[in-house]
């Protein structure tokens, strides 16, 4: 099989290896589509360490080639979940096999989806419809972590939901909220091009980022604050942005990844407040087939979040393509089959 592997930091090379061989429980897909990230992003640069070679890539679609299981046969479309666990621990019987403390993630400690193949277990991968497009399943894998991070918190009719952050990410969580009734939800981002899109998507309000926004945000809601605030930007400044705009009693989803190890905060206003802070990780299995679901139905627009689709032999200009903030660039999808 063709195969894009990383021997290195920043060395990615294209390669013919051979074709992996499944196991009793698991199954072997060809791999059609996937999509790049942030956390490709990390391993390729190094700030992510794994071992040499790796094929990178865990968000990843394509069609069955061999299956131990009758839930899934040769020939259908699947997603793949490509978060391991280990299902035996404390962790995992207690119902958190997305933190499970020895599992692993397919594309960072297993090969991954940026290559023709790709093993996984069949528990883990998932059926899809024909209402589906496949250049649009790869996202499915980045929105049901956003799936998962909203059903840890309340979400109600009329509630304020403000989103931190209008990425990939940030624009699922808007169309999200939406869906389970908030209003209005104010999407917030420095970048005009991404706040048009997020009105595009059914965001009631969008605003700059800045130290106008918190002032604007609170004319936009009488004075009261958000309800609940979705951090998708791992940034402290927004985090501290976040906790001023929250209402008395409000919550904080801190869904980006923060991995400073310390920072200036307002924690005065963290207790007067008396706020509430939820995290989240990946997604669990019972994710996926709602999130494929909703997808089918158009509840939430994917499509619009596609803005390249690139070759796997051009893996490392994608790639490089994350490193830069550039306007008019969202999710890059890899064709594999090209």
């Amino acid at each position: 099989m063709k195969a894009m592997v990383l021997k290195a930091p920043r060395d990615l090379q294209f390669e013919t290896l051979q074709t992996p061989k499944p196991a009793k429980d698991q199954a072997l897909v060809r791999v059609t589509h996937s999509g790049i990230c942030g956390t490709d992003l990390k391993i390729y640069t190094g700030g992510i360490p794994v071992r040499y070679p790796m094929i990178m890539g865990h968000e990843m679609t394509g069609a069955v080639v061999e299956s131990s299981s009758d839930r899934i046969r040769p020939g259908d479309r699947v997603l793949v979940d490509p978060a391991l666990a280990c299902g035996s621990c404390p962790i995992c019987q207690a119902g958190f096999p997305n933190v499970c403390p020895n599992g692993g993630l397919i594309g960072r400690d297993v090969n991954g989806g940026f290559a023709e193949y790709v093993v996984a277990p069949v528990q883990q991968v998932f059926p899809l419809p024909d209402a589906v497009d496949s250049r649009q399943v790869p996202l499915i894998q980045v929105a049901t972590t956003c799936l998962h991070a909203q059903r840890r918190v309340n979400v109600f009719p009329g509630q304020c939901v403000v989103v931190m952050g209008l990425g990939v990410s940030g624009q699922i969580h808007l169309q999200l909220a939406k869906a389970r009734g908030a209003y209005p939800v104010i999407g917030i981002t420095r970048s005009a091009w991404k706040r048009k899109l997020a009105q595009k998507l059914g965001a009631d309000i969008t605003l700059p980022s800045g130290t106008e926004a918190e002032r604007e945000l609170r004319e936009a809601t009488h004075g009261r604050g958000a309800d609940l605030i979705i951090e998708t930007t791992g940034k402290l400044p927004a985090l501290a942005s976040s906790i001023g705009m929250a209402r008395p009693g409000g919550t904080l989803l801190l869904f980006g990844i923060i991995t400073a190890a310390e920072g200036a905060l307002p924690f005065y206003q963290l207790y007067f407040k008396e706020l509430t802070l939820v995290n989240s990780r990946v997604a669990k299995s019972e994710d996926f087939p709602a999130m494929i679901d909703l997808a089918a139905r158009g509840t939430v627009n994917l499509d619009a979040l596609i803005t390249h689709v690139m070759p796997l032999s051009d893996l490392g200009t994608a790639i490089g393509m994350l490193d830069s903030d550039a306007d008019e660039r969202m999710k890059i999808i890899i064709d594999n089959t090209r």
